[in-house]
């Protein structure tokens, strides 16, 4: 066979003449090429460990310590303070070293000692001052306390970002903290009592306490403190297991959430040249991210965050099992894969020893849209599969994609660095007709059910007519990782005008060398198989039809007029969502979930910010009552305020309610203890499901010289079925973008009525001021 001939490398045959030896010269050289660039890339990883190991010292400061030593002793200063002479015979006897150099080994054994001890010491001290969080409580221009000004000083002196690579902090970034059960208990029931009536406040408060005295949290706490003392994180790998990988319903509307173009900007309406663009820029922000050369994001510049979700941002699969789904990450790609017209193609990134230019992958993108072939059978209904419910998807997997050409192909999806969907429909937004952009975030939410691969960390989406957004799974990391790698890749490179782009919106440049041709993957895919992903698809179909998904885009104010207000804008968009949410549901109150995150601490994720609170309540039923002065609102809109401030930093610094209790609820399964307090706290419906997309997190927007280069955010699925889950992202001085989902099958919610509520709330709230 042909395809066998070609993969031979090396050959040899006996003759009557002797041996014949045939090598393929350029199979071979690309053998010697692979394994180049994979020992380079362990030597690049061995040199950053090193870095992050001794920052911020550098390899360079030990040959000079050591210098310095020998120098000094031939000179007659013993630096050491008489402990050369007294390591010299261990030198000579253990060493074999003989005099003088004896004196010389010895000097450079001890700078080396004390050179170590110097990164040590600091890397304590770093840790240390990264523990203090007492900064966060101090408002600025009020008065602060000599505890922190002394930390402010030392953070500055000792800590610098600008210089550190992506980990140089990982290893001084302190442990989350476990709280105190009884802190814990105690936020809890506060934060209840704006929710439960009177008799149902008592049973939760007796429940609470027969939790405590019975010597149940007692002893879950110590499984949990003694958790704390080991792993980097008492909560994220029980967070990452039970909260997504056990879960076994659909990932699609339910986990994935997903990001959307800056809408008010177009580079090009050239499909391929910006799937190009965008590919290439994301690809060369992975290369930085590989070699460590994006800087961690940090607090003002002086506090640095936890990197850790980074690694996994590219090459990286979640594969589904039957009772738990796990997480596939490969340190290396050279392909993306690419879906169009319900056909998958493999796409070369890095070929022949080099990283291709946006001109050429636009070439081979745009090869991809000339072909007009049929997809094969039951090929263009595949990504069903990852949208449906896990345990088929488990099956299927196993029964069906095991060998062959299936297993082939399916590597080629689970194994490239994302997956590219070219979408032969449009999307846009039109200010004069805001259905479109509710259509545009609907097909990155869940597209058709079987045109997003769901289970890769994003499928990065391209419409027809340019426009572009992502779908993320959640797993892996938070949406503020993806919000980077949006901010560095699109927002800052591929919309700034005549930049990517020629006049006539293809990518500038011109091919260097030879563009490998994508190659088109085959499936074999039996009836059986077929009738499973149809099954999957009819799942993900009645899912993607019960989603009421509404955009708005609030341009009468933003967070200026906010800070003119002396509020937090945060605090001043949820006071407006308890607000807007009173007069939705008819006078009512919900528990209400705001996601914060808790990247201070190491491997820290989200904490819940419990923003339904008495304070807010307070205010609302004041607004409403229509009897309160206005001076009397502004007080206790202003006590809210603080009051949302207070738990938001809380949250932050390791003292929440929901993952310690979470967590203890972990503990009570492996310990087969029952918990009633537990298992009410934690059933508890979030009908409020809130989130701040955050903006602006790489410094490199210019909204002053580029206004229109805000981002629109992005959204998640509704979280209660009969709730609401809201994103929303302060873009920019005036704008506020708000994503909306609920059910459409829930008669007491409505995603457009609930947008225009919250519209409403805001200009209320700005008229107080």
């Amino acid at each position: 066979m042909a395809e066998a001939h070609q993969a031979v490398v090396f050959a040899f045959n006996i003759t009557d003449q002797g041996i014949q030896f045939e090598f393929d010269k350029d199979a071979l050289h690309q053998v010697w090429r692979s394994g180049v660039r994979a020992y380079k890339k362990r030597y690049a990883g061995f040199k950053n460990r090193l870095r992050n190991g001794i920052y911020p010292a550098k390899p360079g400061s030990l040959l000079t310590t050591m210098l310095v030593m020998i120098l000094a002793t031939m000179f007659g200063n013993d630096l050491s303070l008489g402990y050369v002479k007294l390591l010299n015979p261990v030198v000579v006897k253990y060493l074999g070293v003989v005099p003088p150099h004896d004196t010389y080994v010895s000097c450079a054994l001890i700078a080396c000692g004390l050179w170590l001890s110097a990164i040590l010491l600091y890397k304590q001290l770093i840790g240390c001052l990264l523990a203090y969080h007492g900064w966060m409580y101090e408002a600025h221009g009020r008065s602060i306390s000599w505890r922190t000004k002394v930390w402010s000083v030392l953070v500055k002196l000792l800590v610098s970002c600008k210089r550190a690579g992506l980990y140089s902090f990982q290893g001084a970034l302190p442990r989350l903290p476990v709280p105190n059960v009884d802190d814990t208990i105690r936020r809890y029931l506060v934060s209840m009592e704006p929710l439960l009536s009177d008799d149902q406040m008592a049973e939760m408060r007796q429940l609470a306490d027969e939790f405590k005295s019975k010597g149940t949290a007692k002893k879950l706490q110590f499984y949990l403190r003694l958790k704390s003392w080991w792993a980097p994180n008492y909560v994220s790998d029980w967070w990452e297991e039970f909260v997504y990988l056990y879960s076994r319903d659909p990932i699609m509307v339910n986990s994935n959430y997903y990001g959307i173009d800056a809408i008010f900007v177009r580079p090009t309406r050239v499909q391929a040249a910006r799937a190009a663009n965008v590919s290439w820029s994301m690809l060369q922000y992975w290369r930085k991210l590989s070699r460590e050369e994006v800087k961690p994001l940090s607090i003002n510049d002086t506090v640095p965050l936890c990197s850790w979700q980074y690694e996994r941002l590219f090459a990286t699969t979640r594969i589904p099992g039957d009772e738990r789904d796990r997480i596939m990450h490969l340190n290396d790609a050279k392909h993306i894969a690419v879906y169009h017209a319900g056909r998958y193609f493999k796409v070369y990134f890095y070929y022949a020893g080099r990283w291709l230019e946006p001109c050429e992958l636009e070439q081979q993108f745009q090869s991809i849209l000339n072909d007009k072939s049929a997809p094969s059978a039951g090929e263009a209904d595949l990504a069903a599969l990852t949208a449906g419910e896990r345990r088929i998807w488990a099956r299927a997997r196993r029964d069906f994609f095991s060998r062959g050409a299936n297993r082939t192909s399916l590597d080629a999806i689970e194994r490239a660095a994302f997956v590219l969907a070219l979408d032969e429909e449009s999307a846009d937004y039109d200010p004069e007709d805001d259905s479109q952009l509710d259509r545009f975030a609907k097909s990155l939410l869940h597209g058709n059910g079987c045109n997003r691969w769901f289970d890769k960390t994003f499928t990065l989406v391209v419409f027809a007519n340019g426009r572009i957004g992502f779908n993320a799974e959640h797993s892996w990391a938070d949406a503020p990782v993806l919000s980077q790698l949006w901010e560095e890749t699109v927002i800052t490179s591929d919309i700034v005008p005549g930049v990517g782009y020629n006049s006539d919106g293809h990518c500038k440049g011109s091919p260097k060398g030879t563009v490998p041709n994508p190659i088109r993957l085959q499936w074999d895919l039996s009836a059986s198989c077929r009738d499973v992903i149809s099954s999957q698809l009819r799942v993900a179909t009645n899912l993607l039809n019960d989603v009421d998904l509404h955009l708005v885009v609030h341009t009468q104010f933003g967070k200026g007029a906010m800070k003119t207000c002396r509020m937090s804008p945060d605090a001043f968009v949820q006071l407006a969502l308890q607000l807007a949410y009173f007069r939705d549901s008819g006078g009512q109150f919900c528990l209400t979930y705001e996601a914060s995150m808790t990247r201070l601490f190491r491997e820290g994720r989200t904490e819940t910010v419990r923003s339904c609170t008495n304070q807010s309540c307070e205010f609302v039923r004041a607004m409403e009552s229509g009897n309160a002065s206005k001076a009397e609102l502004i007080r206790l809109v202003r006590a809210a305020a603080d009051k949302h401030q207070t738990m938001y930093r809380d949250a932050m610094t390791g003292k929440g309610v929901d993952r310690h209790l979470f967590t203890l609820y972990v503990v009570s399964k492996y310990c087969k203890i029952q918990s009633p307090f537990l298992e009410k706290a934690l059933h508890c419906q979030w009908k409020l499901s809130t989130s701040q997309t955050p903006h602006g997190q790489t410094g490199k927007l210019d909204l002053r010289n580029s206004p229109d280069s805000i981002s629109a955010g992005g959204g998640f699925g509704p979280v209660s079925e009969d709730g609401y889950g809201v994103s929303y992202i302060i873009a920019g001085e005036d704008t506020i973008f708000f994503h909306i989902s609920s059910r459409v099958s829930c008669d007491l919610t409505n995603s457009r009525r609930f947008g225009d509520q919250i519209c409403r709330a805001l200009q209320d709230l700005k008229n107080l001021f």
